[in-house]
């Protein structure tokens, strides 16, 4: 009360703020948020805030008194002004009061925000040990767990084809942003060539994004917006979802409808519906093209995610925990057919495993692995390198006729075309096992973005399937 006192004192002694005091006031207003989580400036804000300024536009003196007063105020000139005057600078003071109100809601939320990335920074620092005595994981560990987190919190409840909400696209947008900000400072050192003022021609070091980063990251962030994009398309569509057993929340809609029938494995997962005559053409089309998108945008991110886990250093405790013989690991009925067979197919080995569940397909590809490197790591023993690090540059020096490299090579060739007859097939125990003990930060970051954005391609082709499923049915009954 008393600075609003203390203010009409000063408007009725006629104080007017200088040019300076505006441009300054303008001036204190944010521009768009920006943060870098590791940069020297822990937190840089700024937002371009368009809220109404007080002394933006002139007031018409004349635009207030152009009708009669209903209040039969004094009409002498002197009067009048001051009377216009104390108007004035009432709307002005309320355009003032608002705009401290809109600045103050913003403060508060990027308070809000700050909170949150210092949190996120601590955990990062402190490896998820909250007691700080230094035993918690990992850098590259700690953000491959904070992307598989992050997804699961924007995804996880999201089982539909519709798009994501403002709130949760900001937040994944906001929160990847960070994370994958350290893949900045990631860097590899080239000699470049450069001439000197005399014609000298030197050798000077500079720097560059790692290869690997620089050719994937950029893809990744090209393939999360497409899917984004898939999700963002199905704002209008002519089919909808109940949830299984509770179908009552659609008893608004006119007539009967079909659903696919759900198994008692995937009971959480919305059952899509449609109406008895089924989707029109022009849904069905648009349905097979986001299916094909995604159906692309999963090789690309299975074929990333597959080339880093490649890539990874296989961990000293997988390979001490190899079986002695490839063939006890795979078995005999496979290791005769993949030993005697002349011309070897593993499509043909496939059909004849007959392989009923995908707890099976993951077991046979375990073995299938682990007997792949054992048959590797006996070929390099017979050579002088017999370090398990230089694998990759001993199996060139390895002769073809070679029984362990034959082996070997079979074995890879069946574990491919395993995968790609199951797509889905969920990560084998090497796999996690070089996730886990895996420290490069640039690998982790990769491995884990290219893995929930290949869970996210597949799962909307899932639920496109589900709809044509359904719509398939209702036509077939009509």
């Amino acid at each position: 009360m008393e600075s609003l006192s203390n203010s009409d004192e000063n408007y009725d002694l006629g104080y007017q703020f200088s040019p300076s005091s505006v441009d300054q006031i303008d001036q204190s207003v944010p521009e768009t948020p920006g943060y870098s989580t590791f940069s020297g400036g822990s937190f840089v804000y700024g937002r371009s805030y368009s809220g109404i300024s007080a002394f933006s536009e002139p007031v018409d003196g004349h635009s207030c008194f152009s009708e009669a007063s209903p209040f039969h105020w004094t009409t002498t000139t002197g009067s009048g002004a001051q009377n216009q005057a104390v108007l004035s600078r009432l709307g002005t003071m309320r355009l003032e009061y608002n705009a401290d109100e809109q600045q103050l809601d913003y403060l508060e939320s990027l308070e809000l925000e700050v909170e949150t990335m210092k949190e996120r920074f601590a955990k990062l620092l402190l490896g998820e040990d909250m007691s700080g005595s230094g035993k918690g994981v990992c850098t590259a560990a700690t953000i491959s767990n904070a992307i598989t987190n992050l997804y699961a919190t924007v995804f996880g409840q999201n089982l539909r084809l519709e798009p994501l909400n403002s709130e949760k696209k900001a937040l994944w947008k906001r929160e990847m942003n960070c994370l994958l900000s350290v893949c900045d400072y990631i860097v590899e050192f080239t000699t470049k060539s450069q001439n000197l003022r005399n014609g000298t021609a030197i050798d000077v070091m500079e720097s560059r994004p790692r290869s690997d980063i620089y050719v994937n990251l950029p893809a990744l962030r090209k393939l999360d917006a497409m899917l984004i994009e898939i999700l963002d398309s199905f704002e209008d569509r002519e089919f909808w979802y109940a949830e299984e057993g509770n179908l009552s929340s659609n008893s608004s809609r006119t007539g009967s409808f079909r659903r696919v029938k759900r198994n008692d494995e995937k009971w959480w997962v919305p059952v899509p519906c449609v109406s008895p005559s089924g989707l029109s053409e022009k849904a069905r089309k648009h349905l097979r093209h986001k299916r094909d998108c995604a159906n692309q945008i999963h090789k690309a991110a299975m074929a990333i995610n597959s080339g880093v886990l490649a890539e990874m250093e296989i961990p000293d405790t997988y390979i001490e925990s190899l079986p002695k013989s490839g063939r006890d690991s795979i078995g005999d009925p496979i290791y005769r057919f993949m030993h005697a067979a002349e011309k070897y197919s593993p499509d043909n080995l496939l059909d004849c495993l007959n392989i009923a569940s995908e707890h099976e397909a993951v077991e046979l590809a375990d073995r299938v692995e682990a007997s792949m490197y054992t048959w590797r790591r006996k070929a390099c023993i017979k050579h002088s390198k017999s370090s398990w690090g230089m694998v990759k540059e001993l199996m060139s020096d390895v002769e073809r006729s070679d029984k362990n490299h034959v082996m070997a090579e079979r074995a890879e060739s069946l574990l491919f075309a395993l995968k790609q007859r199951y797509p889905e097939l969920s990560q084998t125990t090497l796999d996690t096992c070089k996730i886990q003990h895996n420290r490069d930060v640039g690998q982790a970051t990769l491995e884990s973005y290219s893995r929930v954005l290949e869970c996210l391609a597949f799962n909307i082709v899932a639920w496109i399937q589900d709809v044509f499923f359904v719509d398939n049915e209702a036509n077939g009954n009509r």
